[in-house]
């Protein structure tokens, strides 16, 4: 029976997957872990503890002492906020991977996932349809990040035959958990301001494209990666996930189509520098012949569930 481990459950993606993985391995077989309290929903449907991945030590003990055989490592500072702490960012995303696999070294583990993000990817890059192997010359603290992370697990997986697994995800969306600093949380905010208020103040601006996921294709994706037979592996980097690409004022038409007042304006601050850098679309060929990516959403079917569950959530 595998015993896997959520490091960062409480974070945009930890609580979906956290409660995913649960329904398929079971809930007692699932340990949510974050540096702080999880949602009800994690807290109270299977095992919680506070764990600071930082903390080698503990976290060795922790794996040890529940007989892990799976890591999910999702502990980061995102973009937006990585460039106002660029050195705390940097130590925290190293050395938060480096523990994990040492861990997967020493106790030898089945699997590690790790994220990797779009932001690999920098003004250098070709921007439509980014290839999977490409020029990466990020120019942001959480790009750099990002590269050096994917370099070290692929060195892990080949020095020590850590079974690494990773993707790059774009701009994820989800209604279920607030922003955690990044450059495309407008495309969740702004769900939420029509509701709340019937306008938004974009910090992005309007024509600036984006690859973006919503949450359950993101969570789906991960877990097909996962669930998929070793030998089908054949990028121990990190996979390139597209999802479907918008702008900013896309989105806000595809709004307006529910909400025929909400009025959005746009004022870039210095998250504008971050997605210029980024790719407008991505090509994820690689993924879709090695283990089957597929997606359900499109701008039009996110949206329709973005305003009734944000709706249901405020009423409630």
């Amino acid at each position: 029976m595998e015993k896997i481990l959520i490091i960062g459950c409480s974070g945009q993606i930890g609580t979906e997957l956290t409660l995913e993985l649960r329904k398929i391995y079971g809930d007692a077989n699932v340990f949510a872990t974050d540096i702080k309290e999880a949602p009800p929903e994690v807290r109270d449907s299977g095992p919680f503890e506070i764990l600071d991945v930082l903390d080698e030590k503990r976290l060795n003990h922790f794996a040890i002492r529940h007989k892990i055989t799976q890591v999910y490592n999702l502990a980061a500072v995102l973009s937006g906020n990585a460039e106002k702490i660029p050195m705390q960012a940097w130590n925290i995303n190293m050395i938060a991977l480096l523990n994990i696999l040492e861990l997967g070294r020493s106790i030898r583990l089945n699997k590690v996932f790790w994220p990797s993000s779009i932001a690999v990817f920098g003004p250098t890059t070709p921007k439509i349809n980014t290839p999977q192997l490409t020029i990466t010359e990020p120019n942001t603290v959480y790009g750099i990040s990002k590269l050096a992370g994917e370099r070290w697990g692929e060195y892990y997986h080949k020095r020590y035959c850590i079974d690494f697994r990773s993707v790059r995800y774009p701009g994820l969306i989800s209604y279920k958990t607030e922003p955690g600093g990044g450059t495309t949380d407008y495309a969740v905010e702004i769900y939420y301001k029509a509701i709340e208020e019937g306008k938004y103040e974009c910090f992005l601006k309007e024509d600036t494209g984006l690859p973006m996921m919503f949450m359950p294709d993101a969570i789906k994706a991960t877990i097909s990666l996962m669930e998929t037979e070793a030998h089908k592996i054949t990028v121990r980097s990190s996979y390139n996930i597209g999802g479907m690409s918008f702008t900013p004022y896309d989105v806000a038409q595809s709004i307006i189509k529910h909400i025929p007042d909400f009025e959005v304006a746009y004022k870039p601050d210095f998250r504008q520098a971050i997605a210029n850098s980024w790719p407008t679309s991505i090509d994820d060929e690689v993924a879709r012949n090695d283990w089957g990516l597929t997606y359900d959403y499109d701008l039009g079917s996110m949206t329709e569930v973005m305003l009734r569950e944000i709706r249901a959530k405020m009423n409630s």
